[in-house]
């Protein structure tokens, strides 16, 4: 079997994951397969986290997770399912949203099968959102130290007492480095080694 036959089985495969068929319509249950029809906010409301409150995503622990015993969780395993529980829920108000003349009894399919298939992979996509956004505030937070730092320099130079002080201090480096200078010539000039190299060169 070719590689292009084996890219489109495993794409169709998946496809068929992100799909349920009810009364000849196709559903999708991979909520951004629904990107064409979004607009900014909707985009932004279903991609970032915490849009629900936490009263609202507790209720419903027990409806996606009615395996689990959630006091044996740790709090980082509570925060990714209660994410992945708010992806549930923004899905089926997207679904219910875009495909308005399905009946109760019709989403509750489409809810069964997403709570099968798309388990795993929200709870991976939140996953990855959190290491993201996480990523993103320790580069927000070192730029804002950097800034601070140079900041707080550029405010300490400009002081007017730090101006009269710092001239001195420039002026002693300089003189101590043409000291320095002067001393090794001086003292290479008396060293007969050196004296022998340059009448080589010469």
């Amino acid at each position: 079997m070719s590689k292009s036959k084996i890219t489109d089985n495993k794409f169709s495969n998946h496809l068929q994951q992100d799909v349920v068929k009810i009364a000849g319509k196709t559903i999708f249950i991979n909520p951004f397969l629904y990107w064409r029809r979004f607009d900014e906010n909707t985009n932004r409301w279903l991609r970032e986290l915490g849009q629900m409150s936490e009263e609202q995503i507790h209720l419903n622990r027990k409806r996606f997770y009615p395996e689990i015993d959630w006091v044996d969780l740790s709090q980082d395993q509570k925060l990714i399912k209660d994410a992945t529980i708010e992806m549930f829920l923004k899905t089926l108000e997207l679904i219910s949203t875009f495909h308005p003349y399905l009946t109760s009894g019709q989403l509750l399919e489409v809810e069964r099968k997403m709570s099968i298939t798309k388990k795993i992979p929200f709870e991976k996509w939140v996953t990855k959102s959190f290491a993201k956004k996480a990523r993103a505030e320790a580069n927000e937070k070192r730029k804002f130290q950097r800034e601070r730092f140079i900041s707080s320099w550029k405010e300490w130079l400009s002081l007017e007492n730090t101006q009269q002080a710092f001239l001195p201090i420039v002026i002693v480096i300089f003189i101590s480095s043409f000291v320095g200078w002067s001393f090794g010539i001086s003292k290479n000039s008396c060293n007969p080694y050196f004296e022998q190299n340059l009448d080589l060169s010469i």
